[in-house]
């Protein structure tokens, strides 16, 4: 078990750092491979653009095809043609866009999740209140009676710095 008493504040201090560096070098790797998967998204939405783009010409040429056509075709006839064309046009957008979809939402599950660890991991580090915490009643106690801070350091075997921060903390000097 680490002593506290005798670990410097300093080697404290390096550590929190340490740990905050590396939670900010695994936040900077996440976007990076979070920045990945949304430039291939982009790149499936602009090709399903495309797609849409020549099916909009498609329809068109059938529409044209349909009006040369239409003595020849009754409008119920032209209906049925207009709605079969339409429906093997856009399944395959439909499907695409629900693809599309479910990887938006893996992504934003797996985000969120790991956005709470980050927020769980930080939550953990904190700085304490005070350097002992069970010595802080015992040294405002020595403090109010008089008793001067080399001789409560020396007493409680701490030093007169971590003295003098718990008295600053709680106010009294």
């Amino acid at each position: 078990m680490i002593n506290l008493e005798n670990f410097p504040l300093e080697y404290l201090v390096v550590a929190m750092a340490l740990v905050i560096l590396y939670l900010l070098y695994y936040v900077y790797t996440k976007d990076a491979q979070y920045s990945k998967n949304i430039r291939s998204v982009a790149s499936v939405v602009e090709e399903l653009n495309r797609e849409l783009f020549y099916m909009k010409q498609k329809i068109s040429k059938t529409q044209e095809s349909i009006t040369q056509n239409s003595q020849r075709m009754n409008d119920e006839m032209i209906y049925e043609e207009i709605e079969r064309s339409v429906y093997d046009m856009v399944q395959p957008l439909s499907l695409g866009v629900k693809q599309l979809q479910e990887n938006i939402n893996s992504i934003e599950i797996e985000v969120n999740a790991r956005v709470s660890q980050l927020e769980s991991g930080v939550k953990q580090i904190s700085i304490p209140l005070s350097v002992h915490g069970n010595d802080d009643e015992k040294i405002i106690s020595l403090f109010k009676q008089g008793v001067p801070l080399e001789t409560i350091s020396k007493e409680l075997h701490i030093s007169k710095p971590e003295v003098e921060f718990v008295l600053k903390i709680n106010q009294l000097k």
